[in-house]
């Protein structure tokens, strides 16, 4: 079942500002009356657990989600870490949130779920289709007037290297597969591998 509480209770209770919203989280203030003192030293368990539920939320995914693609990524001939990492980066809500036409990643969804984007010249309305190298996102025509495409010169953020972004065309172009330094730095991929091997 997919969270609709308090995005900026998530952020607090990770200790860090997981993107969730398009204005910075004040994480310092502690969630509850007394906040961290009352947790007390993390165990290993505990610390595996945090890193699985943070990369959850950064990205949006529901717990059944976040382990079928890591499941699937350990069946892989790869490595799993840098397989599990590029099948997130390679969602296509998070490929429009990264390129900037989303302040979100929940944004993106929704847009994508709304069938703004095109793949290839086809409609596209699954916001977990893995991109390929070579796939062109564009907007729909009728699409053009959406205002967060409008504002888009203002979004802020770095475009990865594995993007290729025309704002004027408003286009996505996938130039080559994400590497782990192209991952958000939050994420921490052995932790979440060491949760799901115990």
């Amino acid at each position: 079942m997919r969270y609709i509480g308090s995005k900026n209770k998530l952020a607090r209770r990770e200790g860090v500002d997981l993107s969730l919203k398009s204005k910075p989280v004040d994480v310092s203030r502690s969630v509850g009356a007394h906040g961290a003192d009352r947790r007390g030293k993390s165990s290993e368990y505990g610390v595996q657990l945090r890193a699985k539920q943070t990369a959850k939320r950064i990205y949006g995914l529901s717990e059944k989600q976040f382990r079928n693609l890591f499941e699937k990524a350990s069946k892989g001939r790869h490595a799993t870490g840098i397989t599990f990492l590029t099948s997130l980066e390679r969602r296509l809500d998070n490929v429009i949130y990264r390129a900037g036409f989303a302040l979100t990643r929940a944004q993106a969804r929704q847009m994508v779920n709304h069938r703004v984007f095109l793949v290839n010249g086809v409609k596209m309305d699954i916001p977990s289709y893995q991109v390929k190298v070579g796939d062109v996102i564009t907007v729909r025509e009728k699409s053009l007037d959406h205002p967060v495409l409008r504002s888009m010169e203002s979004v802020k953020g770095k475009i990865p290297a594995w993007l290729s972004v025309n704002i004027k065309n408003r286009t996505i172009e996938v130039t080559r597969f994400p590497e782990e330094s192209d991952v958000e730095q939050l994420v921490n991929v052995q932790s979440i591998i060491e949760f799901y091997s115990r």
